[in-house]
Order: C-alpha cells, then structure tokens, then sequence
C-alpha cells in the first residue's frame, strides 16, 4: 500500500540553546587605567516554539525531522554589550495540534487559532555580567554568571482534525462512499473492514454557493475506547467536529443497537462528546425496498426514547436518494445556534 500523505502522530526530540556567559570586563581607556565594571549580558538560548498555521493539514513535514535545535545564545561583552540571542525554532503546525510531554504524556497545550503561537521548550537563560554584582563594598566585582544549559525534551505533536461534520459508523457503513459523493474527496473504497486508515477530508458544497467541511474518521468497533481495532488513535478526531453524523447501514441486524453502541464507544473515550449535535444516517437504502423502510421508520420512532429523538435520515450514496435530505439536515445542525 502507497504510503500516506497524512500524518497525523509525529514524537520530536526538541533541543534548546544554552544561554550566553556575562561579561566579566572592566572600563579602560587611555584616560581611565582602572574603570569600573562594564561586562554585558549574555543573550538567551533559542526557544522551540509552535504556530498555528490553517493552511496546513498535516503533521507529515515534521515526520522525518526527528531534531529539533534551536542556536546557542551569545556572550556578553565590554561597555554593557548585551549578547545576541539564539535563533527561535519555529515549527508551523495545524490548527487542532496539541502537544504532549512524552514521557508523562501529559497535555501542554492545544493550538486552536491560526498565528498562536507556543513555546514547547524554553532555552537557557542568558548569565549576568559583572556591571550587576557591583555593591558600594565591592566596586570591582571578578564576577560573571555562566548561562544556563539548554534543554533536551521528547514531545509528541498529535493533530485533532478539524470538520464541520464528523462521519462515525462501523467500518464498511458507507462513510467513504458518502464522502465521494458529496465533495471532490477521493477516499479508498472497498468491501472490508478497514479500507480507511486514516481521515479523510472532503468540502461539501450546498445551496448558494455554500460549503462545509466532513471528515470520514476510520472506522470504529466495540471496545475502540480501550483500544481495540484503530481505537484511540482515531477518537481523538471526533472530538475537533461541531456536528457527528452517525451511520448505520440499512441492512444492519439492529439499527437502534448499533447507534446506541457507537454512542457508548463515544462516551467511554470522552462523555463531553455526547453534548454535540447529531444525526443518524441510515446509507445504503438501495438495498432496502420501500415497505422494509417503512418498517425501519416505524420501529426507529417506536425507540425514539432510546434515540433521544435525533434526528433520522434514509438515504442511498450508490442512487442520491436523499442526499440532498441529508444536506439540508446536516446545514441545518451546524447553523443551529
């Protein structure tokens, strides 16, 4: 299989400079032999920082820069001469990216705006020259500090896609049909588990002129909160999506059951996602005739208490029957204020 393009999971080791040394320097000139203490700072060690960039997608220029150094500050120098900083690493990164401590794995930050920007590891401090340890009892102070060591940290960059609509369903539900459909996506399409490896992205244009952003995150099986099949690695997307569009195949054993476990799947990995707007999407209604529908109608709203009544739509990718339903449904949830 052709590698991919998206990256989504990078680890960096990052590599701050050291700060300059003070100036240890007294004033001479031909008219002063013994003048008083006039060593600068030294300049502070180079910062790696994070920017918010929305024209990027992907984490993929960074998956083979595994170094991140940034420049050694400079030493001070006579008459007060503070020393040259060291050269920030700026590393341009998604919107969605957060940033992790990879031994602990705790979350730092999360760059939500374009421009913002981060600093992931602070450099070393410049060291003072000896112009700031002068005291009335000590005029000539043979003092400087050194600057401080840089420092060497492993981070992990992880990027939350960011949609208008997250498509969540059990792998083969019609996801990757749906989304070639309705945009200019090209996902991979086939009849096995797991054709997606990893998020697609597709704008889906709508009336006037109008447009939206879905996402197709691969997909999900009972127990992906703890892990099973692609797990994790992928819940995290849903989390960046203002409206979730769950699907679940017409000829699917139990409708009502199915929704209800991805629900669960959802609610295990972060119960905060259950306070986004949804929609239930019944696809490949093709193979369904009109009075098996009908019943599926009759008994989805015999289970509208289960359901919590979100709202259902039938449609087909493979006929366009109700697409444009769908289209309408979904504009509408993510203009609901």
């Amino acid at each position: 299989m052709a590698e991919s393009n998206f990256v989504d999971y990078v680890k960096i080791c990052c590599r701050t400079g050291k700060g300059g040394a003070g100036s240890m320097h007294f004033y001479r000139d031909k008219k002063v032999a013994k003048g008083g203490p006039d060593g600068g700072d030294g300049g502070r060690g180079g910062d790696i920082i994070l920017r918010g960039n929305k024209q990027l997608w992907t984490l993929i220029h960074l998956k083979y820069r595994k170094h991140i150094m940034a420049t050694d500050g400079e030493n001070g120098s006579y008459q007060l001469m503070k020393g040259a900083d060291g050269k920030d690493e700026i590393l341009e990164v998604p919107i969605g990216t957060i940033i992790r401590d990879a031994e602990t794995e705790e979350i730092e930050h999360e760059i939500t705006t374009d421009g913002e920007e981060y600093i992931a590891v602070k450099g070393g401090r410049g060291g003072l020259g000896n112009d700031h340890f002068k005291s009335p009892t000590n005029q000539s102070p043979h003092h400087a500090q050194p600057g401080e060591p840089g420092k060497e940290q492993w981070k992990i960059l992880e990027l939350k896609i960011l949609a208008d609509v997250g498509l969540v369903g059990f792998p083969n539900a019609g996801k990757s049909t749906l989304l070639s459909v309705i945009s200019a996506a090209k996902p991979e399409i086939a009849d096995y588990p797991f054709t997606t490896l990893v998020p697609n992205l597709g704008i889906v244009k709508y009336r006037g002129h109008q447009s939206f952003i879905m996402a197709d995150i691969p997909g999900i099986i009972e127990g992906a909160a703890e892990g099973k099949g692609l797990g994790l690695r992928f819940l995290r997307h849903i989390e960046r999506n203002s409206v979730l569009l769950f699907l679940v195949p017409a000829d699917a054993n139990d409708i009502t059951q199915e929704y209800l476990t991805l629900l669960s799947e959802l609610e295990k990995y972060n119960p905060t996602l259950l306070e986004k707007s949804r929609i239930l999407g019944i696809s490949k209604c093709d193979l369904a005739d009109e009075e098996l529908i009908t019943e599926m109608k009759k008994e989805l709203k015999a289970n509208s208490r289960k359901l919590k009544k979100v709202p259902v739509v039938f449609f087909s990718s493979a006929t366009n029957k109700g697409i444009s339903e769908l289209l309408d449904a979904l504009w509408k949830e993510i203009n609901n204020d």
